[in-house]
């Protein structure tokens, strides 16, 4: 047992941390190396570790990967964020159609590609036309956040509570919908506020004009790879809606069809994929499974019970899913804590915690992370405080909205 729970303090501390104190590892690292830890030291059985993987949710973050991949080399991400920015129209139109479009396409792909998809494009789109590169980017980040919370397959976290807690796909979508869509209003509001006076283009000399252009890595628009996309991810929400199929095994058949490719190299596919996020899912999965069986945390439950602290209570997952999401990031925050989800309300109000408390910092997100990292590349830099002066009214107050929509008007 004390090596299990050792183990666990460990992968988190590095969940926390993002690496571990003079090492050179990431947080997949770490959660792989706790797995195998595990089962080095024969405190886990082969058999015990693959009973605590969830197949199902790997399944589905697996296959809408290559779907969004595929979106992303069909050149569908390119062409719709630079036909927006093609819309000759004043700044706060051009920033509500950004808005929209991030946060209606993260809702229904991995919001972490389309990040990386469209941060380059609206950066090169906005240098060109003069305008004031951050709010813009923001928008991306934190409509990308609010975005994804709407449904069930909008981010990694989500696909983990879907498939845990079984929930419906428009049942779901009843408690995430109205919160998305008011949030992606207050990123808006927000960013408007913060930016009025500031939207021209204040200091082009600093920009690095040596950088490689950013349409220059934006492939043509490939229509029928596009539209073949388009009926695939159509066929797979008609399953998730209308059918009782595996969506971990109908996602994974989705994304097996796009490798059958006659125009993109499969391997330049699986290239692309986020490898490091299936491989910490797969060891968080094997980690808490672990630690789930040495009763420690179900003798902690109850003590805090008896104290007063129900942890099992919705509202008290929320607000800790909302906290520590900030903290050791959302997916093994959500791992933590799911085995407590016995509310009814305590799934959806988990997915919109983690995915709405990531606008507050920086490191609250990868997709965050992603949009700071493509402006530094073009020697823009947003700093801390530059990205928290706008994400922590936002996150507050979009957490705000979440909780009641879902405490007192569902």
């Amino acid at each position: 047992m004390s090596i299990v729970l050792i183990t666990f303090i460990v992968v988190y501390l590095g969940m926390m941390l993002g690496h571990l104190p003079w090492l050179k590892v990431d947080r997949a690292s770490i959660a792989l190396g706790g797995a195998i830890a595990l089962l080095a030291t024969s405190e886990l059985t082969q058999t015990q570790a693959l009973a605590s993987v969830d197949f199902g949710t790997i399944g589905m973050l697996f296959g809408l990967m290559l779907i969004s991949i595929q979106f992303e080399m069909s050149g569908l991400y390119g062409a719709v964020s630079a036909a927006v920015g093609q819309v000759q129209t004043r700044p706060s139109i051009l920033l509500a159609l950004l808005i929209a479009l991030v946060g209606v396409m993260s809702a229904f792909l991995t919001n972490d590609v389309v990040a990386v998809a469209m941060t380059p494009v609206v950066l090169s789109i906005c240098l060109r036309r003069g305008l004031n590169p951050v709010p813009f980017l923001l928008a991306i980040a934190f409509s990308a956040n609010a975005g994804s919370v709407a449904t069930l397959i909008g981010s990694p976290q989500n696909m983990l509570i879907g498939e845990r807690l079984q929930l419906s796909f428009v049942g779901y979508m009843a408690y995430a919908a109205v919160p998305a869509l008011l949030s992606l209003g207050v990123v808006w509001l927000a960013l408007m506020v913060f930016y009025r006076g500031h939207w021209p283009l204040q200091r082009p000399g600093a920009m690095d004009q040596g950088a490689p252009s950013a349409t220059a890595a934006t492939p043509p628009l490939d229509r029928w790879e596009t539209i073949k996309g388009l009926l695939i991810l159509g066929v797979v929400l008609y399953a998730f809606v209308f059918t009782e199929w595996s969506r971990g095994l109908v996602a994974a058949s989705a994304g097996a069809f796009m490798l059958f490719n006659a125009r993109f190299m499969s391997r330049s596919m699986l290239h692309r994929m986020d490898w490091g996020l299936l491989i910490l899912f797969i060891g968080l999965f094997i980690v808490n499974g672990a630690f789930q069986n040495t009763g420690i945390p179900q003798q902690l439950v109850g003590d805090l019970k008896a104290a007063g602290f129900n942890l099992q209570h919705s509202d008290v997952l929320f607000a800790l899913s909302a906290v520590l999401s900030d903290i050791t990031s959302n997916v093994p925050t959500v791992m933590l804590l799911l085995p407590y989800a016995g509310d009814p309300e305590a799934g959806p109000l988990m997915a919109l915690a983690s995915g709405l408390s990531s606008n507050l910092i920086i490191i609250g997100s990868l997709a965050n992370i992603i949009v700071v990292d493509a402006a530094n590349a073009r020697g823009l830099t947003i700093s801390f405080w530059e990205f928290a002066k706008v994400g922590i009214p936002v996150a507050l107050s979009t957490l705000l909205i979440a909780w009641v929509w879902v405490r007192y008007l569902m």
